[in-house]
């Protein structure tokens, strides 16, 4: 028995590394389809194109018996998910990364959970309970989260790892990155509101539609049509939706089958099987393969400010997981204990 246990919780810090490695990869194939000339229209459109391809099917088998009836209701609340959740957060993603590094996409996306916290408080979703330790913690979380991305703006600090140039060169590289850090900044904190405000707004449409693979593939869809309409104004050359070299071919297939179809199933398997805390748990060690691929791959330089703005946005993500952690908790404890049957529904949960 124990021997099973271990093989299951095995199986899944497996699983959840697999996961992180996808997520990072992802950074880097799409930092590297930019650098080839991969256009910021088309990407995502093949992208969410092969998504639809490989989801559809499974939700329209493995959810026929459960899908609610549609209505024109929800098609608009799935196109709106679509703008926010595609649309929008996948182009501030591509735009951010362009003028910006893998690693300072990856560390600014730790700072969503902390934004999210607050649009759920915002739109009375999340409770705060400053009396107790939990909501303590969630608030102080969210302040440091907050300040780490602040860090990782104000402050770049110096080089980490020195390549030799003379210094009128490093003058005018300074400049360079200088003006597209800050344009990085805008365009990824754009992507983070738009990750949040999806993930917050999706809870109450799921209530609704609790089909998770077909909502899935309506957004999808919605977002591929929304980037389509996009690229009628702004993709006009018919030559840049031709993918002539591996390369390209590489990009758009490891985003499209990897980051939306692989990730989609790791990620819903790692959170059934470990719960919604553990997963979010391995979210810095994204942050740390991806510095290592863009060192290794890109030759990307790596800043202090980024290591400093990371470890704060790391410390602030752990306070609010540990919160919401400690207020499960509660919650389990103040269950009846004279309703054993309840009681071991919030354990199985929890586990």
């Amino acid at each position: 028995m124990a021997k099973a246990v271990v093989s299951e919780k095995m199986k899944l810090v497996v699983a959840l590394i697999t996961l992180q490695f996808c997520f990072a990869g992802f950074h880097i194939v799409s930092r590297v389809a930019l650098n080839i000339g991969v256009s910021k229209v088309v990407y995502p459109v093949y992208r969410n194109l092969l998504a639809l391809l490989l989801i559809g099917p499974f939700a329209y088998f493995l959810e026929k018996k459960e899908r609610p009836p549609l209505t024109i209701s929800l098609l608009a609340q799935f196109f709106f998910l679509a703008l926010i959740g595609i649309t929008a957060n996948q182009g501030f993603y591509l735009l951010g990364l362009y003028y910006a590094t893998p690693t300072f996409a990856s560390a600014m996306q730790n700072s969503v959970p902390a934004i999210t916290f607050i649009m759920a408080c915002a739109l009375r979703l999340e409770n705060i309970d400053l009396v107790r330790k939990h909501g303590v913690a969630k608030v102080l979380g969210t302040l440091v989260s907050i300040g780490g991305a602040t860090v990782i703006t104000l402050y770049r600090g110096f080089p980490m790892f020195h390549k030799g140039l003379n210094l009128h060169e490093d003058e005018e590289t300074e400049s360079k990155n200088s003006q597209n850090w800050t344009l990085g900044w805008l365009y990824l904190m754009g992507h983070c509101l738009s990750w949040a405000g999806w993930m917050v707004l999706q809870a109450p449409v799921l209530k609704k539609y609790p089909a998770k693979l077909t909502l899935t593939s309506f957004t999808c869809f919605f977002g591929l049509v929304q980037f389509l309409v996009i690229a009628l104004f702004v993709e006009t050359d018919l030559n840049n939706w031709i993918i002539v070299s591996w390369e390209e071919l590489f990009t758009i297939l490891y985003a499209g089958i990897i980051a939306s179809g692989l990730v989609v199933y790791l990620q819903t398997w790692c959170i059934y099987k470990g719960g919604p805390v553990f997963v979010a748990v391995f979210q810095p060690l994204q942050t740390l393969l991806v510095a290592a691929m863009a060192f290794l791959v890109l030759g990307d330089q790596l800043y202090s400010g980024s290591v400093l703005g990371a470890v704060f946005i790391m410390l602030g993500l752990y306070l609010v997981l540990w919160g919401k952690n400690q207020e499960r908790r509660q919650m389990v404890e103040e269950t009846s204990p004279q309703d054993p049957e309840s009681l071991n529904k919030h354990l199985l949960e929890e586990h």
